[in-house]
């Protein structure tokens, strides 16, 4: 009995130096976290919105795209990315319900927004109360990352765009009377605030001759752009959605008028091409996509999009996919532990996309980029500038 003990004992003590004594592998400090089998990332566009279908069609192409490559190329860090998609049918109350489904779901290792500001401004505060990180596409409204640090954004805010395209109105367009047709919507009404402001700031004898706020609704824009017209404009501002921006377009088009029209990113998409057709031409907008900027990113996924679904990628699209590279990046360096990839993002510099250059993210989680102007030749966009002043295109300038 006493041997049996004794043996006992040994045992023991063995297992418990054992457990004691460490391991040689280095502690894990939060920064390399264990990667899983499989990343889940959620997302969410209005898909089955009518006025929003096509660009809910775009920004699920490009997420399901995103997905597909990484997967093709081993994934991240040998784990397989599953996408979790939900159709927000650009609807606020369905946007809250999708982001508490996927704000408290812990399999879910954080989440892009690929639809609107109305949408993306009441899920972002419900993933920063939950401890979920999102990046958002292309929302402009500043109460999306003033939701909270873990909120990011990948295009730049309204003020900016608008203040944006008071500059290259006046300075590049040279517009003394100006017109706004604009949507009766937080997108337009933001824009338009920033625009006015700037040409106060810029002590310009431009002057705002006709305005007009209209519903999402409504696509008539006929008595609007006569009335732009009959105001003597030699500019139309056109602060819409690709729907509403082509049937101004047509509108002018149509009645034979000679008055240049100033877009937004609003109007990046395919299908303002089908809709205005050969009257889209001359169309200038503000956005963040450079078609014809030759870096590699770019032209790359212009080409992957190509192949993949046979028409050509718009702004909307081209955002979401870079806020997928954003957190696959994070996600690779540092994993899916969420303090991690949120202080891993806050500090990217100079982080080449399909939008061009992330020079950085602000305090507030707003993107530093360029701003870009295309104009629309030969059914095409095309670049027609870029403006780069620090001045203009930092965030934090708007507050």
């Amino acid at each position: 009995m006493k041997k049996v003990l004794s043996v006992l004992l040994i045992l023991a003590m063995v297992f418990m130096f054992a457990a004691c004594g460490g391991s040689s592998e280095p502690a894990n400090d939060g920064g390399d976290a264990e990667t899983p089998d499989v990343i889940k990332i959620g997302f969410f566009a209005p898909v089955s919105a009518a006025s929003a279908a096509a660009d809910g069609k775009s920004s699920l192409n490009s997420a399901k795209l995103a997905v597909k490559l990484i997967n093709e190329n081993g994934g991240i860090n040998g784990a397989q990315v599953e996408l979790v998609d939900f159709d927000d049918g650009l609807d606020t109350t369905e946007a809250a319900n999708i982001a508490e489904k996927l704000a408290y779901d812990d399999s879910i290792a954080a989440v892009v927004s690929g639809s609107y500001s109305g949408p993306t401004k009441v899920a972002a505060p419900i993933f920063q109360e939950a401890g979920k990180l999102m990046v958002s596409a292309y929302a402009v409204h500043p109460d999306v990352v003033n939701a909270g640090n873990l909120i990011f954004s990948q295009s730049f805010p309204g003020k900016l765009q608008g203040t944006a395209a008071a500059i290259y109105a006046t300075e590049t367009l040279k517009a003394k009377k100006i017109a706004i047709i604009s949507v009766d919507l937080d997108f337009g009404a933001t824009q338009i605030e920033a625009f006015k402001k700037q040409l106060e700031k810029m002590g310009s004898d431009a002057e705002i001759v006709y305005e007009q706020a209209i519903a999402i609704s409504d696509s008539d824009m006929s008595s609007a752009v006569t009335a732009a017209a009959a105001a003597g404009a030699d500019l139309i501002y056109s602060v819409n959605y690709y729907e509403q921006a082509a049937q101004v377009l047509r509108e002018v088009g149509q009645k034979g008028l000679d008055i240049p029209v100033l877009g937004t990113e609003g109007a990046d998409s395919f299908e303002l091409l089908n809709i205005a057709g050969e009257y889209a031409n001359g169309l200038y907008i503000t956005t963040n996509m450079n078609r014809d900027d030759q870096n590699a990113e770019t032209q790359a996924y212009i080409k992957n999009y190509v192949n993949e679904y046979g028409i050509q990628p718009d702004m909307v699209g081209a955002s979401v996919y870079d806020a997928f590279q954003v957190l696959f990046a994070a996600m690779k360096e540092v994993g899916t532990d969420t303090e991690a990839m949120r202080a891993y993002i806050a500090g990217m510099e100079n982080f080449d996309t399909v939008t061009g250059t992330l020079i950085r993210y602000n305090e507030d989680g707003s993107a530093v980029k360029p701003v870009q102007i295309q104009l629309v030749t030969n059914g095409e966009y095309h670049s027609a500038g870029t403006i780069d002043d620090m001045e203009v295109i930092d965030p934090a300038n708007y507050q």
